[in-house]
């Protein structure tokens, strides 16, 4: 890596090691990773106490699984990017997409750089006392950081944290139910996907992998792996621009040193060119497992955590095939 999609990985390597322990002392007692809770989500029910339902739109359905799970009965959520076949650095927006978001009590956006056309939205419609949550902003992310911030388990948690404070700033009497969504959604995204992710990074922290987008850098740094592809091809085509033929050349020299080179190439099957397809081609010729990723969830109707869960496991499956030299 280079840059500031380098600084942004490094940043929480150390963190990384204490997510993973307070994970797994919490889940062993029956508490979940709660970070920075605020006083008033000390105390949980099985119901709720009251009929409010919070409106919500989210930009990207990845966001939009995590503040539906978080909102359960008390939130209607609308994520506005979740087809399968849409690039969503692409995507134009629409008359329903800015009414839904006028009409939204929270919106979440990704940020500056990878959704815009929200921020835009937002601002042309300026909705009184609308709550807007902005990973970026949250995290204290610059315009030049890799945007694909949903693919790193701690600015995950930092999310979840922050709508979880949202709902309850909406809907206060509804604190005890939030609370209790909160600590089953943290539980379930430790068992079906950061779990798995810190197994990876034991089995096979180190080995070199290849991707053909940045997208993967942030899992790569939750696993440990270590990403030997271009920084200036993977950014490029996640760009929608063309690397420089330097980085191209690379890049297919990495593909033609076979796995013992490269041990996984991770794809990025929601954004194809003819550039990754011939990158692809050369990693199967050459006995380089691939792994498909995406930017949205795939299929729309998976939860957050079981398409990332999904992901790592495919991660890891083409890692250990490796090893054992199939």
């Amino acid at each position: 890596m280079s840059g500031s999609v380098g600084r942004a990985g490094n940043k929480y390597l150390v963190p990384a090691a204490i997510v993973v322990i307070i994970l797994v002392v919490g889940v062993a007692a029956g508490v979940y990773l709660t970070r920075g809770s605020t006083s008033s989500s000390s105390t949980s029910s099985s119901g709720s106490s009251s009929d409010r339902v919070i409106d919500v739109v989210a930009a990207e359905n990845f966001w939009g699984s995590l503040v539906s799970q978080l909102g359960g009965a008390h939130a209607n959520v609308t994520s506005i990017v979740s087809d399968p076949n849409t690039d969503p650095h692409e995507y134009t927006t629409n008359p329903a997409a800015a009414r839904a978001i006028a009409g939204a009590q929270l919106v979440v956006v990704n940020g500056a750089g990878y959704d815009t056309w929200a921020l835009n939205l937002i601002a042309s419609a300026s909705t009184p006392n609308q709550k807007v949550l902005n990973v970026q902003q949250l995290i204290g992310a610059s315009l030049d950081t890799n945007p694909h911030f949903w693919y790193s388990p701690y600015y995950v948690n930092d999310s979840v944290h922050s709508m979880y404070d949202d709902l309850v700033a909406i809907d206060p009497t509804d604190t005890a139910y939030f609370h209790q969504q909160y600590a089953i959604l943290n539980s379930s995204l430790w068992t079906s996907y950061m779990k798995q992710e810190s197994l990876v990074r034991q089995q096979f922290g180190g080995a070199p992998v290849a991707s053909t987008e940045d997208i993967f850098l942030y899992m790569a740094n939750a696993t440990g792996l270590k990403v030997v592809s271009p920084p200036g091809f993977m950014t490029a085509v996640s760009q929608g621009s063309d690397p420089s033929a330097q980085d191209v050349a690379n890049m297919e020299n990495l593909m033609m040193g076979g796995n013992s080179t490269v041990h996984v190439l991770v794809y990025n099957q929601q954004t194809v060119t003819p550039l990754t397809q011939n990158i692809k081609t050369l990693a199967t010729q050459n006995q380089i497992p691939v792994v498909a990723v995406t930017e949205t969830i795939q299929p729309p109707t998976y939860t957050f955590q079981f398409w990332m869960g999904s992901e790592v496991i495919s991660l890891q499956n083409a890692l250990n095939s490796q090893a054992l030299g199939r």
